[in-house]
């Protein structure tokens, strides 16, 4: 990866696990960021992030955490980043940049751009990158390198903020996307959050088949394994999503279960040219983005 070269001098993370804790790594491997203060509630998972060297002070309070902060990055359950914002901005200096990597945008942004005073800015973000695993000890350098990271900025944003987010992710290895905000939860809607509902419906189902008198997971291989790996996710972290994308989540679910319904209707019917043409659709689809 190209040094950047320091343009961050103090960044504030709050909510400092796998996506915040990544995103310092990088920076700091890219030579972009000075002094890195971490807030978390979890004191153990702070500390710890000192010690691996992830933050360089560890701090008291959002207001100990933010102040003088060049840039505040959020990185904390969706459902919460409005409030954070709000507990925070009392405490923000001129021209701080205030920006977040929360999978949902459209009410995180609305709300997070009422709250800024003058002089502050919000622009929001979402890297569309991720384990099943959370922490800081999951985080790690190349977590965002040849991912993409979409940016929603609205017609209030400024534009050296704008500027100045887009060039944060740029320096640790992402793609970076400008999008409208509704778009964006439409979008994720359908690559990631349904993706996690059918992960941890599948378990629930095949845990709770007591057709056979005894667990069926225990006889799980590696591609059910491999296909519901992200129902290992933060259970209250999808909770938040579920419930803030609503909207875009239940039309997902909805159009998933129309091709589900159209598949068993093939099973049944013993419709084998159909069910090779669906499976083949899929299959090429699936090899066109590999």
């Amino acid at each position: 990866m190209t040094m950047a070269g320091i343009f961050v001098n103090r960044l504030a993370v709050v909510g400092v696990g796998l996506i915040g804790g990544s995103l310092v790594r990088a920076l700091r491997r890219a030579g972009a960021v000075g002094e890195v203060v971490g807030v978390d509630l979890d004191r153990e998972n702070l500390l710890r992030a000192k010690q691996f060297g992830v933050v360089d002070r560890c701090a008291e309070s959002l207001a100990d955490g933010v102040g003088g902060a060049d840039l505040v990055f959020v990185s904390v359950p969706v459902c919460a980043i409005p409030s954070v914002v709000r507990d925070l901005v009392p405490h923000l200096a001129p021209g701080t940049i205030v920006t977040d990597g929360g999978s949902v945008k459209g009410e995180i942004v609305a709300a997070c751009e009422a709250l800024m005073p003058p002089g502050a800015h919000f622009v929001g973000g979402h890297p569309i990158a991720g384990t099943e695993h959370s922490g800081v000890e999951a985080s790690f350098a190349t977590l965002y390198e040849g991912k993409r990271c979409i940016v929603t900025p609205t017609s209030r944003t400024d534009a050296a903020a704008l500027e100045t987010v887009v060039r944060i992710w740029e320096a640790v290895g992402s793609e970076v996307v400008l999008m409208d905000a509704e778009k964006h939860d439409r979008l994720v809607a359908a690559i990631s959050h349904l993706p996690h509902m059918v992960a941890y419906a599948l378990v629930n189902a095949v845990e709770g088949y007591d057709r056979l008198g005894e667990g069926v997971l225990q006889y799980s291989a590696g591609g059910f394994r491999d296909f519901t790996r992200i129902a290992s996710s933060d259970p209250a972290m999808w909770r938040d999503i579920a419930l803030m994308n609503r909207e875009g989540v239940l039309e997902m679910m909805d159009h998933f279960a129309a091709y589900f319904a159209t598949l068993r209707a093939m099973v049944a019917a013993g419709d084998a040219d159909g069910l090779e043409r669906f499976f083949r659709e899929s299959k090429e689809s699936r090899d066109a983005i590999l």
